[in-house]
């Protein structure tokens, strides 16, 4: 049976009000979604491209996510979006899902050490040192979410959880993990995710995974970011990088087929474009590589944008799961800039 939910991410903080309907309109009707998981914390932008995906007959799933800011204030935003939400969920009913949260161990820290979230990031490789004190304080802070969105919520509540975060999906209607293959877990990752399925006594959703277009893009997964250099008057790539646009795709496809053969209930990519992440025909500054984006933006105009090979590559899986037929041709690259 395919996957009930199939989408992406899209940032809707980053574009104005017309960019987001246009590029909803090619999430629905080009990538063949059925859902999309709205990120952002302007509950403006966020309603108002919520309401658009509903209208056109997307899904939508509501993302606050604060980064680096206090516990409270965190709570008091997910108050006023959980009440914004509500109204649309009445003017929806049954399409509107709200996720209180991402990775509250690096973004919010509740969990792993650090003041500010770079750190905690570089602190993720020896994060099992801290495991009790993570799943403490991230398990803490979720109970205190879910009782203010379900104050203010009727709709179905979950969290994208980072892979090592156990969370206690009692609380919630769907669990939702973060889930990248690397080099690391690759040998194990099937088995994982089965106990993930098996263990969590809710519709499962991975509401993240994907990877740079580059070699050893597929090795690193969520890491893609690190073979940029930040510091200096231009960002610039490291030594040796190679740009590839194949290696992207078939990592996304291959997870795309595991999470369908293995009883998950939704996934969603990571993600439909990073605008920050421009593609430069320089390859020192092409920035795109380190991208999640399935699209590379232009660097002059970031409203505009072209398709990368995982965009199609995406669209006639998803496309195929839709009409429930034989594999398709692949799809036609346009190279054509798109607005």
């Amino acid at each position: 049976m395919a996957l009930e939910v199939r989408g992406i991410s899209y940032m809707a903080d980053e574009v104005s009000a017309e960019i987001a309907r246009s590029d909803l309109d090619v999430i629905l009707r080009r990538l063949h979604c059925t859902a999309v998981i709205l990120i952002g914390m302007d509950i403006g932008k966020l309603i108002a491209a919520a309401r658009y995906a509903l209208q056109i007959g997307l899904d939508v799933w509501i993302e606050p996510h604060p980064v680096n800011v206090l516990h409270k204030t965190m709570l008091r935003n997910l108050e006023q979006t959980a009440i914004a939400v509500e109204e649309l969920r009445q003017e929806f009913p049954d399409r509107v899902h709200l996720i209180v949260g991402c990775e509250f161990s690096v973004h919010l820290n509740a969990g792993l050490p650090g003041g500010m979230e770079g750190i905690r990031m570089m602190m993720i490789r020896w994060r099992h040192y801290f495991r009790r004190r993570i799943n403490r304080k991230v398990n803490k802070l979720l109970a205190k979410a879910v009782d203010v969105a379900r104050a203010h919520f009727g709709g179905p509540v979950t969290y994208a959880a980072a892979a090592w975060e156990e969370v206690d999906w009692s609380l919630f209607d769907y669990a939702g993990i973060n889930l990248y293959r690397t080099k690391g877990n690759s040998p194990y990752l099937t088995e994982r995710l089965r106990g993930h399925v098996r263990s969590a006594g809710k519709p499962l959703v991975i509401t993240e995974f994907g990877c740079g277009a580059h070699i050893g893009g597929a090795q690193r997964g969520p890491g893609s970011f690190r073979i940029v250099h930040w510091l200096g008057r231009h960002p610039r790539l490291k030594k040796g990088t190679v740009r590839s646009e194949r290696v992207q795709a078939a990592y996304l496809c291959d997870l795309i087929d595991l999470w369908d053969r293995n009883g998950v209930h939704g996934c969603f990519v990571y993600t439909f474009a990073l605008r920050e992440y421009p593609h430069l025909a320089d390859p020192r500054r092409d920035l795109d590589m380190a991208s999640f984006g399935i699209v590379k933006v232009d660097p002059d105009n970031p409203d505009e944008w072209q398709e990368k090979l995982a965009f199609h590559e995406v669209a006639r899986l998803y496309g195929r799961m839709k009409l429930n037929r034989p594999r398709a041709p692949h799809l036609r690259r346009s190279g054509e800039w798109v607005r």
